[in-house]
């Protein structure tokens, strides 16, 4: 039997990856009509992929309607995104919203414009969403961005806390990341085997400050003098401690009196440690 190609083996790994996030956090239900959110970027063209590949052999059924909002950046190439949902028959459907006159009308120069950007997309494809009758939106968020998103309110925001991978929206809109397993550079390295045609954010890509950018920066380096500290990480996301934390009230919603004893579990960092060197 040949072996599989380098190539089979990266879309194997990541679809594996895709697999285990839907089945843990039971992301896909019979019957549901997802929206899958594409930007034009590697990320969300990934998602797509995967997820089309999965519809074909899955036990249950389930629609993908592909969505992508063209926010008015002056030069957007919504054709070429046009195009290419056409080549590959995707139900495919582009939303026109002008929130780029908002965003640089609101945001001083200088500033960066990802938060209140990001929140009028949202917006919109939840209103979009609940129009086209979809049960799920798919986002394209990864293992990377999970992290960054930690360290963000670890540094910034004063909170414990990362990406949900499945969360009910105030709007009552389910949505699902089934990309938080899949490591950010198997992404990149598949889109480029793929020829996806990415769309640049022009917007915000000259915006060097940007805080998720320096904690990217800051996470790669950690990989780069400890490589797999990144899957390390993510293993600490899933393997939570409340009772090692100093959350008053979540003391009290798990009725502790005092942190129960276990010195044993400072024996398991040592073989997980020993990857790093």
């Amino acid at each position: 039997m040949a072996q599989p190609s380098a190539f089979e083996q990266l879309e194997n790994k990541l679809s594996r990856a895709l697999s285990r996030a839907l089945n843990e956090f039971q992301m896909i239900q019979d019957g549901d009509r997802i929206m899958v959110a594409v930007s034009g970027g590697k990320d969300s063209y990934t998602m797509l992929h995967l997820l089309r590949s999965l519809q074909r052999r899955a036990p249950v059924r389930f629609e993908i309607k592909v969505v992508n909002i063209d926010q008015g950046h002056p030069g957007y190439p919504a054709d070429i995104l046009r195009s290419y949902m056409a080549r590959e028959s995707h139900d495919f459907t582009m939303i026109e919203e002008d929130t780029y006159s908002i965003v640089t009308d609101k945001i001083p120069a200088g500033k960066t414009y990802c938060s209140l950007c990001s929140r009028l997309r949202r917006g919109i494809l939840y209103r979009v969403a609940a129009e086209m009758g979809c049960t799920k939106i798919a986002l394209g968020h990864h293992r990377d961005d999970i992290l960054q998103t930690l360290f963000l309110n670890l540094f910034f925001a004063g909170q414990l806390a990362a990406m949900p991978p499945k969360l009910v929206s105030k709007e009552g809109q389910i949505v699902i990341r089934p990309l938080v397993y899949c490591d950010e550079q198997d992404i990149r390295d598949f889109s480029e085997a793929m020829k996806f045609p990415i769309l640049p954010c022009d917007l915000c890509g000259s915006q060097d400050n940007m805080q998720r950018k320096i904690v990217g920066e800051l996470i790669d380096s950690l990989e780069a003098k400890h490589p797999g500290i990144k899957s390390v990480m993510l293993a600490a996301v899933s393997n939570v401690r409340p009772s090692h934390l100093l959350d008053a009230s979540l003391w009290k919603q798990l009725g502790l009196r005092a942190a129960p004893d276990e010195s044993s579990g400072a024996e398991s960092l040592i073989p997980i440690a020993s990857l790093l060197h």
